[in-house]
């Protein structure tokens, strides 16, 4: 049987095409974007917006943890910009829109460190309460003033991070631009005048609309706006990846404790698996999470970040700077790779892959493989793998905190080993990490696995 939908896109930006050198002036003119002076579009346009309904179930995911009702979300551009790396200065923002606005830091945020080493890559980071996009790539040129190589990112800010998929292209193409004829910024300042947002106060993020939590794609009928894209595989290759190690990040996500994880470049296939981490922890039950902080993905982070990190009690991040681990002060998880490790003698236990955890994988690649061959057999796409993936850990995250809950208004509030096997956990292997959920959501049951005497 030939397996379907593990094309691997995101292994595709491992390392892109090299930019070619500088076209002669006669082939700029048909370089694809938007046009030149006077704000004005070029005849090719960016693609139109599809919504949720075009763009089918495979394409569609939504921001982890929750998900808000409402108008269709306009574009939000607050900025645009262009960072360079100059041989004497390093890393430096070159031009930006608006003019005043504080983009310090950016310029390491965009260029992840080591991208010297490779050809292109994306980068999603977070900056301030505003989250970037940017395009990075790298020209070899016959400079002895820019030692051989001209490196660039082009990047947006957003308020919300589920926009930003919507000009990738534009970006990969305008770094491009900025490589091969510097100093020519009218189509990003066209592009900015075109997508700038008016940022308006309002009572949270969703206005008057309370926040509900996340449900996936799959159910989009029941709520309409909710949407962000990925490249389809992104959830299937995040889990085949870390394999039955799965089921220990999805415990560390639930628990809401700070991950770091670390790669070499190019980070861009990394922020994908921030964003998959904290989709592991969705649940759709109302009144869970409320004492626990929101699961929100900061993406990459470097050096520049430790100060605010210091600050975070929960956080799911990617780095490409080793000197990470070594504060572990920073950081309760720390992934190298395919390794998944604690400094934390009370969060040992969780590391462990125990019986429970290892049905759970069985039962998620039985389902995956009777997927595929549906979609082989009868030509049935919808769900998709994507789909699969996040609503098994939705499903297995409803029925820990429904029976929880359950036990929590019970009249003795016992939780047994018989109610743990319920919820497909090990009664033994999963004691430790029964006790940090319950701490963790404030929820008032008393656990009595070891010894039936003692809470």
């Amino acid at each position: 049987m030939v397996e379907r939908g593990d094309a691997a896109p995101l292994l595709r930006w491992a390392e892109g095409p090299a930019v070619s050198p500088p076209l002669a002036p006669d082939q700029q003119a048909g370089v694809r974007g938007w046009g030149g002076g006077g704000g004005g579009r070029a005849a090719t346009e960016p693609p139109r917006r599809r919504e949720p309904e075009e763009l089918g179930a495979s394409q569609v995911l939504l921001e982890p943890g929750r998900l808000e009702l409402g108008d269709v979300e306009e574009d939000q551009v607050v900025a645009v910009f262009v960072v360079t790396f100059d041989p004497r200065s390093g890393n430096m923002v070159e031009w930006c829109l608006p003019q005043d606005i504080d983009l310090e830091g950016v310029e390491f945020k965009s260029m992840a460190s080591g991208s010297h080493k490779i050809q292109s890559d994306f980068i999603y980071f977070r900056k301030g309460p505003f989250f970037g996009l940017a395009c990075f790539a790298n020209m070899p040129v016959e400079s002895e003033l820019e030692r051989g190589a001209r490196m660039k990112s082009v990047g947006i800010l957003s308020p919300s991070y589920t926009l930003l998929y919507r000009y990738m292209h534009f970006l990969e193409n305008q770094v491009r631009h900025q490589l091969e004829t510097p100093g020519h910024y009218s189509r990003l300042a066209a592009f900015y005048e075109d997508k700038k947002g008016v940022l308006r106060a309002s009572p949270g993020r969703g206005g008057s609309l309370p926040p509900v939590y996340w449900l996936p794609s799959i159910h989009r009928y029941m709520y309409p706006e909710m949407k962000i894209t990925h490249p389809a595989g992104c959830m299937s290759q995040f889990i085949k990846f870390f394999g039955e190690q799965i089921l220990i990040l999805w415990k560390f996500a639930l628990l809401r404790k700070r991950i770091l994880i670390f790669s070499p470049p190019p980070v861009g296939v990394v922020c994908y698996r921030v964003y998959c981490c904290c989709c592991l922890a969705n649940v759709s039950l109302p009144g869970i999470g409320g004492t626990v902080p929101e699961s929100k993905p900061f993406f990459y982070v470097n050096v520049a970040d430790i100060e605010s990190l210091e600050v975070e009690v929960s956080y799911v991040a990617c780095t490409t700077e080793k000197i990470f681990e070594e504060k572990r002060e920073l950081y309760d998880v720390y992934v190298d790779n395919q390794n998944v490790k604690t400094h934390h003698e009370h969060l040992q236990p969780l590391l462990k892959v125990n019986s429970a955890d290892r049905e759970k994988y069985r039962r998620l690649s039985e389902q995956r493989q009777m997927l595929l061959y549906s979609q082989e057999v009868e030509g049935d796409y919808n769900p998709c793998e994507e789909d699969l993936f996040v609503l098994f850990f939705l499903e297995q995250n409803n029925r820990i905190f429904q029976t929880l809950l359950e036990v929590s208004a019970s009249q003795d509030k016992t939780l047994t080993a018989e109610h743990a096997r319920g919820m497909g956990l090990d009664p033994q292997g999963d004691r430790s990490f029964l006790m940090d959920l319950l701490e963790a959501y404030g929820i008032d049951v008393m656990l009595v696995i070891d010894n039936p005497c003692c809470p």
